[in-house]
């Protein structure tokens, strides 16, 4: 399947994802089936324990299932190796998580231009292309200050400009409002709007009604499965 065959960006077959605790086996996916297309923003919700963390480390190909398929940008990762795996995330996927995950002793301009070092990309390249991501969130300004010297919205912003200077197929982000007050969380969201208006896809990981509400599609999971998917109706094209 190529990349220029579907619009889907995401395709799971049956996957199945079970984990040891003690003498007890605990499954975490049954066999969940899901497409999510190219430029969706989708919410992942559901009570702790439900799958929803392990379905993202397996979109993220930060995890492997046990059984099924996973197609990434027409590209079936599901059988891939651990370094495989590790270029596919560095490549086609980035990350915002709830503790932001910055180097404390990098400034902003260093924190997001990481994943361009770990891709090799040439040093003037690299700064060229964090101070456009910076600039992008609205940290232009920021670039020299470590983590320690901005305010927690401000922290966030400039992981989510990591997640982007790779210029990535996918936004994924993990409770990305849990650690910060309502109105930073606010400020947070409408930049996720301004990133899906651009163009990108985001699936958002969430306890939050509020949070799921500004995606167009929400899914709930329940006992390792997707018990319902909602979607908000699609405006029709030209």
């Amino acid at each position: 399947m190529s990349v220029a065959a579907t619009a889907d960006l995401i395709r799971t077959e049956a996957l199945a994802r079970r984990y040891r605790m003690g003498g007890e086996i605990i499954e975490a996916l049954r066999g969940v089936n899901l497409v999510i297309r190219r430029g969706d923003y989708t919410a992942i919700m559901g009570p702790s324990g439900c799958g929803k963390s392990t379905l993202m480390n397996i979109i993220g190909c930060l995890d492997t299932a046990d059984e099924g398929r996973y197609w990434l940008d027409g590209q079936l990762v599901s059988d891939l190796n651990g370094d495989d795996l590790a270029r596919v995330r560095n490549r086609a996927i980035g990350f915002v998580f709830q503790s932001f995950a910055l180097l404390p002793r990098a400034n902003a301009l260093q924190n997001v231009e990481l994943p361009l070092v770990y891709a090799r990309v040439p040093r003037r390249e690299r700064l060229r292309r964090a101070s456009e991501a910076l600039h992008r969130v609205g940290l232009g300004d920021r670039a020299k200050h470590r983590p320690a010297e901005l305010s927690g919205g401000q922290r966030q912003r400039v992981a989510i400009a990591r997640a982007l200077v790779s210029n990535p197929s996918l936004l994924l982000a993990d409770e990305p409002t849990g650690n910060l007050d309502t109105a930073t969380g606010e400020e947070i969201l409408t930049l996720f709007d301004d990133i899906h208006r651009a163009g990108n896809s985001l699936i958002v990981v969430t306890h939050d009604a509020g949070v799921a509400a500004r995606a167009s599609r929400v899914l709930r999971m329940l006992d390792g499965q997707i018990e319902a998917d909602s979607q908000a109706p699609q405006e029709p094209g030209p």
